[in-house]
């Protein structure tokens, strides 16, 4: 009388520890894959990690050396604008002084083809850019 109800209470007893014991290597078993899962994601994450850094540290390098030309280019910009202002502000001065050195050329040419200019009396106007252009 005692043994069949201990005998059916042994059997569900050995059932549900071959249940728990299948459930406990079925969870080690997708554990197991869901660490090596997680390790391929992993390994995967690092090397995106690596490849961004150094394209990072590259656009960072092209950055500095694009930075680097563009003081360059402002530095050029700003002498070219600088001489630019003085041939503006000494232009009326230097045409003046062209001008006169035509005038002298043409008449040093008429002088060696002939012509008498003692009697011319001329302004002097080369002295003109001399004062002008001291700086």
């Amino acid at each position: 009388m005692w043994a069949a109800p201990r005998e059916k209470e042994m059997t569900k007893a050995e059932t549900a520890e071959k249940d728990a014991q299948g459930d406990y290597e079925q969870l080690m078993a997708d554990s197991a894959d869901k660490r090596a899962a997680d390790s391929q994601s992993l390994a995967e994450k690092e090397s995106a990690k690596a490849e961004t850094e150094g394209a990072l540290e590259k656009h960072t390098d092209d950055r500095d050396s694009t930075k680097k030309t563009l003081g360059a280019t402002l530095a050029y910009i700003a002498s070219l604008h600088g001489e630019c202002d003085w041939l503006l502000q000494y232009h009326g001065v230097r045409q003046e002084a062209r001008d006169s050195e035509v005038d002298s050329l043409n008449a040093a040419k008429a002088v060696l083809s002939g012509a008498d200019f003692s009697l011319l009396q001329r302004g002097s106007r080369s002295g003109a850019l001399r004062g002008a252009l001291k700086l």
